[in-house]
């Protein structure tokens, strides 16, 4: 049973919100380089060391959403319905998160995004790590050790497919044709047949 949030948690998640709103409302309508992290803390109405407890970077302030994303890829392994496939569980999770990022309004985010040099780096660095962090989830399922190579290539086939299909013109069609390719890469790595396949918490 899920416990609801206290009002403190509350407070902290609202406060962080508003913080990440003002950032990316600042940052659009200014461009990124030119607002630095005083100018969103005192629109903010908040301590820069307020800032700090929330976002350990200004590049974080983009990806407000970083460490929420890696989590639902690491639950779409752990948390899928016995005997499920873990490649179309993490199909299922890629498409949503395909659809968040780009609804109405995410374009000129994105925009941003490749137009500002520490962004990209930012947002290499964070697809690597969720990677990592998918691995791990994978092999966790898989009774392997965290580092093999199956489990680490399959998740950054993962990752990659949430930034190609975002970048398609049919993001939803993209997702698919990547799996595809995904499940083939899968079922040379643990054939019809192997437990590991279809593994299920």
């Amino acid at each position: 049973m899920t416990v609801p949030p206290g009002r403190r948690e509350r407070k902290k998640a609202a406060t962080r919100q508003r913080i990440a709103d003002t950032a990316l409302r600042l940052f659009l309508a200014r461009g990124y380089d030119a607002v630095g992290i005083r100018d969103v803390a005192a629109e903010a109405d908040v301590a820069v060391t307020t800032l700090f407890s929330h976002f350990a970077s200004k590049e974080a302030l983009v990806f407000e959403q970083d460490e929420d994303f890696e989590q639902r890829l690491a639950r779409a392994v752990t948390g899928r319905a016995p005997h499920e496939p873990l490649v179309p569980a993490l199909r299922r999770e890629i498409h949503a998160l395909v659809r968040h990022c780009t609804a109405d309004g995410a374009a000129p985010i994105w925009r941003m995004v490749e137009e500002t040099p520490a962004l990209r780096e930012y947002e290499e660095s964070m697809r690597l790590r969720h990677a990592e962090s998918l691995a791990k989830a994978i092999a966790a399922e898989l009774d392997a050790a965290p580092g093999t190579t199956a489990c680490r290539t399959i998740a950054r086939f993962v990752i990659d497919a949430y930034s190609l299909a975002r970048e398609a013109a049919d993001p939803e069609a993209a997702v698919d044709e990547i799996f595809r390719m995904i499940e083939a890469a899968w079922e040379v790595a643990y054939p019809v047949g192997d437990s590991a396949r279809t593994a299920g918490p």
